[in-house]
């Protein structure tokens, strides 16, 4: 991205329709690929939603395991729990780690679990179920940014050729 945004920012100052045309067509490439990703992934959202849990489960046996504290998967694990506000894959593992290993839980997810049973695979499921709609207007905005970015050069570009001062 650094260098996308060398090739707009010194094109521009240099006036050069070359690295401008080339700042345009990484940005063509880029949207693309930013459409491609999103269609991707909000066909395979079940799957994405699937392989996080996954991810979760390693990394909570991980923590569970480990002794030092400068475990990596402690550090994925309290991130997931301070995060989503949950404590362990179910209800049941998550009254016995918080009971068991403090520090992996959030201080308030004791009480939490044993009222509401919330555990971390439900927070999950519903962070792609229900806020999906908030990584949409994400990738909208910058996808509007972006189409921003790709006229404005070509408006540029198309400037420096029609211009008359060379």
């Amino acid at each position: 991205m650094m260098f996308v945004g060398f090739l707009g920012c010194y094109g521009a100052i240099q006036e050069s329709q070359c690295l401008l045309g080339t700042f345009f067509t990484c940005l063509v490439i880029l949207f693309a690929c930013e459409v491609a990703a999103g269609i991707w992934g909000f066909v395979n959202k079940d799957q994405i939603a699937k392989d996080v849990k996954q991810f979760y489960d390693q990394a909570f046996q991980q923590a569970l395991m480990a002794d030092s504290d400068s475990n990596n998967g402690k550090a994925v694990v309290k991130t997931f729990h301070e995060t989503l506000d949950c404590c362990g894959p179910d209800a049941v593992t998550g009254v016995t780690t918080a009971l068991w290993k403090d520090e992996l839980c959030p201080k308030d997810s004791l009480m939490k679990s044993l009222q509401f049973s919330s555990n971390c695979h439900q927070k999950i499921d519903e962070l792609f179920s229900g806020k999906l709609y908030l990584i949409g207007i994400a990738a909208i905005v910058v996808a509007v940014i972006m189409i921003f970015e790709m006229i404005l050069s070509m408006v540029l570009c198309c400037g420096i050729r029609n211009s008359s001062v060379y």
